[in-house]
């Protein structure tokens, strides 16, 4: 319970900072802008934390255009958010109402205060007595608003938790092919991002899977787009099932899947290749409409070990070179990019 308890509080804090720095900013209170805020407010975004860090020390603010490259840059779009998020936007126009009139409650008060000083020190006891009375009405007055501000935060509470998280659920989707379930493209790159970015600070090897299947668009124009899916899910499967939990397996494009290895040299990321590949061709393929024997789908992969001057483009570049590679000298089998000749341009 304790724990539930905490997270509420902490959902609520990351909230108010998301509605705060809306205000200060001058922003509308969008859902898209709430999202931006929200997840600044974490700090769990560090891409997302220096881009806006460097604008607002340029330029002093943020402007509409500002945000909009800022969320096409950093946020996948995703369908349905806003409808979720206008549900927030109004659960936050709720409270600041309500803390806009405590705001104005507690400013009446001091001043009141002030004014019983003054009385005070020119009152006889029955003045005392007045004053103190009209004391303790401004004091219940203060109480019942902060009851009030209090009832109306509790009662957030859970919703700002469910509606968050909702946000995440939705980002979530937007990362996520839907056929395979796996990591979509984009999730893909900001992996990869990460990943490199970790690797050259721990120093600790990364390795990246390239994978095709063989034959697919002949298994596709022959037997049709049910049983291409079928194979996609077949192949997407083997990659979760072979692959350790820091691993991310992405389907990259078409038939093309990706799997980024951190943490992991190049001997182990083969023998994960290559538990990948038999994983794939282990079982038949059956069509299911009508049971037909297809026989054995194959996959070829390519394989490379991030190097020192490397950057994402030529990361990829090379373990896709080795993916063709293997293409070329037969197929179903797994080729490193150091067993392969060639050379990428800039490297």
């Amino acid at each position: 319970m304790g724990s539930k308890d905490n997270e509420g509080d902490r959902t609520l804090a990351l909230a108010e900072i998301a509605v705060g720095q809306i205000k200060a900013l001058r922003q509308p209170a969008h859902p898209r802008n709430y999202e931006i805020w929200y997840t600044y407010a974490t700090g769990h975004h560090a891409a997302l934390n220096q881009n806006i860090n460097e604008l607002i020390v340029r330029d002093g603010s943020l402007s509409t255009a500002d945000m909009d490259r800022i969320y096409h840059a950093h946020f996948a779009p995703a369908a349905g958010i806003d409808g979720r998020g206008a549900n927030v936007v109004d659960e936050i126009d709720r409270i600041m109402t309500t803390i806009d009139a405590i705001s104005g409650t507690a400013a009446d008060y001091g001043e009141r205060l002030a004014g019983v000083s003054e009385k005070l020190r020119a009152a006889d006891r029955d003045g005392v007595r007045l004053v103190v009375e009209r004391l303790v009405v401004a004091t219940k007055d203060i109480e019942r608003s902060n009851h009030a501000l209090e009832a109306r935060l509790k009662a957030s509470k859970q919703e700002v938790s469910q509606l968050r998280q909702n946000v995440e659920t939705v980002r979530s989707e937007s990362l996520t092919d839907p056929l395979t379930a796996l990591a979509n493209r984009k999730s893909f790159d900001l992996t990869m991002q990460k990943a490199m970015s970790d690797a050259r600070k721990s120093g600790e090897a990364l390795s990246l899977l390239m994978a095709d299947i063989d034959y697919f668009k002949k298994i596709n124009d022959t037997y049709g787009h049910l049983t291409g899916d079928q194979i996609l899910r077949r192949v997407a499967n083997a990659l979760k099932q072979s692959v350790h939990e820091q691993a991310v397996a992405a389907r990259y494009g078409g038939e093309e899947f990706a799997v980024v290895l951190p943490r992991t040299p190049l001997d182990r990321a083969g023998a994960v290749a290559e538990k990948i590949r038999a994983a794939v061709m282990a079982k038949p393929l059956m069509k299911r409409s009508t049971g037909e024997q297809l026989g054995r789908v194959t996959i070829s992969i390519g394989l490379a070990t991030l190097r020192p001057q490397d950057t994402a483009q030529s990361f990829i570049g090379r373990a896709d070179a080795a993916l063709y590679a293997a293409k070329r000298q037969g197929r179903n089998r797994v080729i490193c990019d150091a067993d392969c000749d060639f050379e990428l341009p800039g490297l």
